[in-house]
């Protein structure tokens, strides 16, 4: 399974197709160029283990990089497109990349890059940028045949950095220096995606964050033609199903909301019958969101939980979710252990810290402590991406929160993620962070932070419908206390909020959450 077998069979096929423009990319010129990118990569003098960085926009160029610094047994990091001069720096100089390639769109940023690194190389590409060398000339006139030392090579992606300065997870080259092996997620499209060569792929979120580059990259080798959305927009996603009768997709709870969101005439003009699997990720998907999104689209929609680390993995179909509603699957790679503090396993259906075993732990790069902080206490061979849950009778999974989120008010630990999926549901809200903020007489207490939807006035009279909502549908002791309102908050494009930044607000440069 790889595009260079596929470029041999039906060279013409297309891999990949970008929404916007249209520009279609065949399995052939796919194969093409990545040969004479992984030439330039030799030329440069990149060996294999040297790691090289992206720094851009969803571009049709982007995975012609990926796959020649896959067949060139190299890392690339994949920086967010988001990012400021000093992020990008921090992880360039962090990961050790000796090359970085940036899409005109970002030049300001990668222009200022040039000035506070020292890189052997800088390419541009979809345009020019001061100081970079555009890839098209670069590999212009590089041979289109394999390289001769050909050897697979992987991604090196950073955390998003919703808990703290972003880490680099990096993984050991796959042992077998064959290009086109097999790995878990391969397997897993397979087996439980049902990806197939005839079918259609769409991918909606930015290719640097881990799930949409990976799942692509998979179905890639399956010989699915890829459909890439520049920008996520909920009807343009459902007239894309419609145009390619796409087949599999990978999305994120919040796009859920946004599609269940539009003028019921606006869902209804779009053919969605095509669908064969929508998997989803990255947060906890409110039940009365995933129960609306099957009963519209079918029992199509799987779900996983998992890691960029990639230490473990869970599953749920339609089927096994509406029988176990809430939960984020049981295990199908590596095997759960739901455990206290002290590293101890708790009672089925007791709340504790998640741990995977019967895995490879998570390496962070450049953190030995981060790393050492993943493991079990009790147990080194049991890894954690600290994240709270509970296991049912039936071994499924559901997620409480992240252990770093948690709110202490009065010595109770309470899972903002719960109060969230209630408010989410309310049709006056957008967005919705639920936080812990100081209160000195409990040490914190809990606040929700509200981006309401277009047109809806931030009101005290909404924060008290609000309240009230979230009152009767939860305990009291886990809804807030208090809602203020914010227009825009600081989501990922990717669907993951950084909750940090909306909970510095109220915390300051505090060292502890706790009064």
């Amino acid at each position: 399974m790889h595009p260079s077998h596929h470029a041999k069979t039906d060279p013409d096929h297309a891999a990949y197709i970008m929404a916007g423009s249209g520009e279609t990319v065949t399995f052939g010129e796919l194969e093409t160029r990545s040969n004479q990118i992984a030439h330039a990569f030799r030329t440069l003098g990149l060996k294999h283990g040297d790691t090289l960085a992206i720094f851009a926009e969803n571009s049709p160029r982007y995975f012609e990089i990926c796959w020649a610094a896959q067949r060139a047994g190299l890392y690339f990091v994949c920086i967010s497109s988001r990012l400021t001069t000093p992020e990008v720096e921090y992880i360039v100089k962090d990961s050790g990349a000796r090359l970085l390639i940036s899409s005109a769109g970002l030049k300001t940023v990668a222009h200022d890059v040039i000035s506070v690194t020292d890189l052997e190389a800088y390419w541009s590409i979809d345009g020019p940028i001061q100081g970079y060398e555009p890839l098209e000339g670069v590999r212009a006139g590089m041979p289109e045949t394999p390289i001769s030392d050909e050897r697979a090579g992987t991604d090196m992606l950073y955390s998003s950095g919703t808990t703290g300065r972003p880490k680099g997870i990096r993984p050991p080259l796959p042992e077998d220096t064959a290009i086109d092996g097999t790995n878990a997620l391969t397997m897993i499209a397979q087996a439980l995606f049902k990806a197939s060569p005839d079918g259609t792929y769409l991918s909606p979120a930015p290719l640097y964050h881990a799930a949409p580059l990976r799942w692509c990259m998979a179905m890639t080798k399956f010989g699915m033609t890829l459909i890439i959305m520049e920008k996520f927009d909920p009807e343009s996603y459902l007239a894309l199903v419609e145009k390619y009768k796409v087949t599999h997709t990978q999305l994120v709870p919040t796009m859920f909301v946004k599609m269940l969101k539009l003028p019921e005439e606006a869902r209804a003009k779009y053919d969605v019958s095509s669908l064969v699997a929508a998997v989803h990720a990255a947060a906890p998907c409110p039940i009365p969101v995933k129960e609306q999104m099957i009963e519209w689209w079918g029992p199509v929609i799987e779900e996983y939980y998992a890691g960029s680390e990639g230490n473990g993995m869970t599953w749920a179909n339609s089927d096994q979710w509406l029988a176990h509603k809430g939960t984020v699957g049981a295990p199908i790679f590596g095997e759960l252990h739901i455990c206290d503090e002290a590293g101890d396993e708790v009672a089925q259906g007791e709340e504790g810290q998640i741990y995977f075993g019967g895995t490879a732990p998570p390496n962070y790069h450049n953190d030995p402590e981060k790393t050492k902080g993943a493991l079990n206490p009790k147990h080194a061979d049991w890894s954690s991406l600290g994240d709270v849950g509970k296991i049912d009778k039936d071994g499924f999974l559901y997620l409480t929160d992240r252990k770093a989120f948690m709110i202490i008010s009065g010595g109770v630990n309470i899972y903002p993620q719960e109060a969230e999926n209630i408010l989410i549901t309310h049709p006056a809200v957008a967005d919705v962070a639920v936080i812990g903020v100081p209160n000195e007489e409990f040490g914190e207490e809990v606040k929700a932070v509200v981006q309401p939807m277009d047109g809806v006035e931030a009101t005290d009279e909404l924060a008290n419908e609000l309240l009230a909502f979230c009152q009767e549908r939860l305990a009291k002791i886990k809804c807030p206390k208090s809602v203020d309102f914010d227009p825009a908050l600081p989501r990922h494009p990717t669907g993951k909020l950084y909750k940090r930044l909306v909970r510095d607000r109220y915390w300051g440069n505090k060292d502890s959450r706790i009064v």
